[in-house]
């Protein structure tokens, strides 16, 4: 079973904005944003939904990063560990 290092709080992701160069949040799964609700569902299930189409088969867990000074956001995908 594979987890995602920066849900399971394992790692932090230091990114910068390119826009102003101000530290990147991570807001979480973009699965959150899309579905409120989908955190009550197997992983498995969440992956099928959440609008990229090789999660489960890459282990990969795309994150909403968000520049809280000019509001800049990108997906990053990060890569899930075993």
């Amino acid at each position: 079973m594979s987890i995602c290092p920066l849900c399971n709080a394992l790692k932090q992701l230091e990114v910068y904005c390119p826009q102003c160069r101000f530290r990147l949040d991570d807001s979480g799964k973009v699965s959150d944003f899309l579905d409120p609700y989908g955190h009550y569902n197997d992983e498995e299930t969440v992956k099928m939904g959440d609008g990229y189409p090789t999660t489960a088969e890459e282990h990969i867990c795309p994150h909403l990063m968000f520049c809280p000074q000019c509001g800049y956001q990108e997906v990053r995908c990060i890569q899930e560990e075993s």
